[in-house]
């Protein structure tokens, strides 16, 4: 890879990073779209964007944890079956096109529905005081997502983030907060998993691990003190829209 190509590439990793980070989540279905369309060996795009998941993952928690909005009870029951699924996902092998399509459309109806609730989103989330999650309901979502991230090379917030705000589990920053303690578990039992089958990361990975974490840095600071309520469930909309067409399409 020439110097140019590296640097669009980082550009376009460092921008992913930044949207997804505003919301709770690390980026790996967009990391995914961008090393896709960039021409990378396709062996080494999942565990690529699943070590990138896990740096920008880290970088939310700690900064969503630090302004209090992990709740870590809510995150247990998700947490506790995602993850052991999340390592079962990442070793199986599916033929492409299985489930894309299905995914893809469950994404749009998500981003659709964020975009037409925007405007109300800081009524609504008035009405959630603290974060919750059922157990008798998480534990069979937590496995359901923590199984189709490991399939999909992603952290699961995609899939978590719409049901915890469809469901009144988490207001807008809760679930986001939620969100990221979900994506670095599955993300790094995800990788945990690729490993005891082996991969390969690219020489470049060093510059785009540099690009996500000042991405992961500005991401977060408009997330937690920058965009208004309404704003972040549209830029969530747009994540939503981009994985959707990485689903569709690439």
């Amino acid at each position: 890879m020439d110097g140019t190509a590296l640097l669009l590439v980082s550009l376009g990793l460092l921008a992913v990073a930044v949207a997804y980070s505003s919301v709770g989540h690390a980026g790996a279905s967009g990391y995914i779209a961008v090393l896709t369309l960039a021409g990378i060996a396709s062996p080494e795009i999942r565990p690529t964007a699943l070590a990138l998941n896990l740096v920008v993952g880290g970088i939310g928690l700690a900064r969503f944890a630090g302004a209090g909005h992990v709740a870590w009870r809510a995150v247990a029951p998700l947490v506790l079956t995602s993850a052991p699924m999340a390592w079962v996902g990442a070793r199986l092998r599916l033929p492409e096109g299985v489930h894309d399509l299905a995914l893809s459309a469950v994404l749009t109806i998500s981003a659709l529905a964020l975009f037409r609730t925007a405007s109300l989103a800081p009524t609504s989330d008035a009405r959630v005081p603290a974060a919750r999650v059922p157990w008798l309901a998480g534990l069979p979502v937590g496995a359901a997502i923590g199984l189709l991230s490991g399939i999909t090379g992603t952290g699961g917030a995609i899939f978590l983030t719409p049901i915890l705000l469809v469901m009144g589990w988490a207001a807008t920053r809760d679930a986001s907060g939620l969100s990221v303690a979900f994506v670095w578990a599955n993300s790094l039992l995800g990788l945990i998993g690729l490993a005891q089958a082996g991969f390969i990361l690219p020489s470049t990975f060093p510059w785009w691990l540099l690009a996500v974490l000042i991405g992961a840095l500005v991401g977060t600071q408009l997330g937690l003190k920058v965009l208004p309520v309404p704003t972040l469930r549209r830029v969530l909309g747009c994540v939503l829209l981009v994985a959707s067409a990485k689903l569709a399409f690439l």
